[in-house]
């Protein structure tokens, strides 16, 4: 390109030595609008990248609506037995990993239960372990601009017999690491907890508070994501501006701004907004009650048929200012009586049958334990999930300004497969959370 130029300038150089000093300055013009034009011309034009497609058969598609079915229910049930004012954010498909792993080793009524709660009903096991494998596969190489990290492992007791069907399943569909360990040792804990902090990027360290000596086995699921906005936010935009809690008390916090075109539903009960990462697969649903509403309200309508419902009757992007204050919490929940309300109580009992782990029986969860994090600031998110199932012998509007300036519910989800892979709350943007 650069000899193209040299060899014009050449050429119109020639051709002034011929002008007169009274011609030269509206040849100097002349001279300089064709340089100009000439190295536009020569410029790449700025491509902006779309979604990339992600195809899945009729089976995936059905999981992963029984997931997000699966993973809202879960969602309510938390938010029904914790502290009203405090944030919340869970992992559907964290914690479907984690539990879809140990439905490999159900039999009889327990694997009905899990399958019940599921809503897998119609799926063979082969078919639902398949489909997660595409799935998981798909959201990890679907865009290059988002970093989507899934890692699965099992732990098991050095001395504890196995079967081979379940450890090759798992290996096979879910890519599990699998190790056995000393439990009697205090560096057995450190181990996993390690293993989950580096899957993590050091954002859970742990997820394991002690090894009982009924403890026979650890499933664990790693989810990590960072995602920059398409559309980045400014620092310079962000001032600090009112967020009323539930309590009528008003905090003022780090608010982001800024002016763009976004997806966008509005309802008698909510107004939500979508912001993409990346290319566009990934991105963050808000969903802001109407003024005289309640976050209750929203949450008590929040069910699979009608997150469906909105995504399918978002409106196409139009430009909005939007205010969204910064957040950054941690939030951790021992699952067991969650999931005992969705229906998987036996699983938890003296009755439960994971035969398929071990033919000698008497196993059973003795408790899923799920840890997240997330961070929401002027670049994008940063956000990650663990969860723990431990198994042991059982005893007995457009051109509108929106400002998330009260309480308000988020999603992170995948365009095309609708997979939810976080879901939660923000009561008080300031609340940082704990492990």
């Amino acid at each position: 390109m650069g000899s193209s130029i040299y060899g014009i300038v050449v050429v119109i150089f020639q051709l002034a030595l011929n002008l007169t000093y009274k011609t030269m300055k509206t040849f100097t013009i002349s001279l300089l609008s064709i340089l100009m034009l000439t190295a536009i011309s020569c410029q790449k034009p700025t491509i902006q990248p779309e979604p990339k497609p992600i195809v899945v058969n009729d089976k995936t598609k059905q999981l992963i609506n029984d997931n997000n079915q699966f993973g809202l229910e879960l969602f309510k049930e938390v938010l029904i037995n914790e502290d009203s004012t405090k944030n919340v954010m869970i992992s559907p498909l964290s914690a479907t990993l984690a539990l879809a792993m140990t439905y490999n080793g159900a039999a009889g009524s327990t694997k009905t239960a899990f399958e019940n709660m599921f809503h897998l009903n119609g799926l063979t096991t082969s078919e639902i372990n398949q489909s997660m494998l595409g799935l998981c596969d798909a959201l990890t190489s679907v865009d290059q601009k988002v970093i989507m990290k899934i890692a699965n492992s099992i732990w098991y007791r050095n001395n504890f017999q196995v079967e081979s069907d379940f450890i090759n399943t798992n290996k096979k569909y879910y890519h599990a690491e699998v190790q056995p360990l000393d439990f009697a040792n205090p560096d057995s804990k450190n181990t996993i907890n390690q293993w989950v902090d580096e899957q993590t990027e050091h954002k859970i360290p742990s997820i394991i508070d002690h090894i009982s000596p009924d403890d026979r086995m650890f499933l664990i699921n790693a989810l990590y994501f960072k995602g920059d906005w398409k559309s980045e936010f400014k620092k310079a935009n962000t001032k600090n501006k009112p967020f009323y809690l539930a309590n009528d008390q008003v905090k003022q916090v780090p608010t982001m701004v800024q002016k763009t075109a976004m997806g966008y539903y509005n309802s008698d009960l909510f107004t939500a907004v979508e912001l993409p990462y990346g290319r566009g697969n990934f991105s963050m649903v808000l969903m802001l009650p109407n003024q005289g509403k309640k976050l209750k309200d929203l949450e008590k309508a929040f069910t699979q048929e009608d997150w469906q419902n909105w995504m399918d009757n978002f409106g196409s992007p139009a430009e909005m200012t939007i205010n969204l204050p910064k957040f950054k919490f941690e939030y951790s929940r021992k699952m067991n009586d969650d999931l005992k309300q969705l229906g998987l109580g036996i699983a938890f009992s003296d009755t439960a049958d994971f035969t398929k782990i071990n033919t000698g029986g008497e196993l059973c969860i003795s408790r899923v334990k799920q840890k997240t994090y997330i961070e929401v600031n002027e670049e994008g998110t940063t956000a990650a999930a663990a969860t723990s199932v431990s198994i042991g012998v059982t005893s007995a509007g457009p051109g509108a300004i929106i400002s998330f300036d009260h309480p308000f519910l988020f999603v992170i989800k995948e365009k095309y497969t609708q997979a939810i892979l976080f879901v939660g709350r923000v009561m008080d943007p300031s609340q940082t959370g704990g492990q």
